[in-house]
């Protein structure tokens, strides 16, 4: 009796690692179907970042002087 359950034990078991093997090459497969077939069919536009650099007027850094300076009083 001990034997037979040891042995479905050992059948399940190797049924279950035997799946999750099999699962986890099928996901190396989807991976490199994606990364290598999707990405060069359906590209990814990536936006421009434009980043124009504003110079600061010494009028506004005076203003904003001042305005803490107010809010202390």
């Amino acid at each position: 009796m001990l034997e037979q359950g040891l042995i479905i034990m050992t059948v399940g078991m190797g049924t279950v690692f035997t799946f999750l093997i099999i699962m986890v090459i099928a996901m190396h497969i989807t991976h490199f179907v994606i990364k290598n077939v999707v990405n060069r069919l359906f590209p990814e536009v990536v936006p421009e970042v434009v980043s124009a650099a504003k110079g600061t007027d010494d009028t506004e850094v005076a203003v904003a002087i001042a305005a803490t300076k107010l809010l202390k009083l």
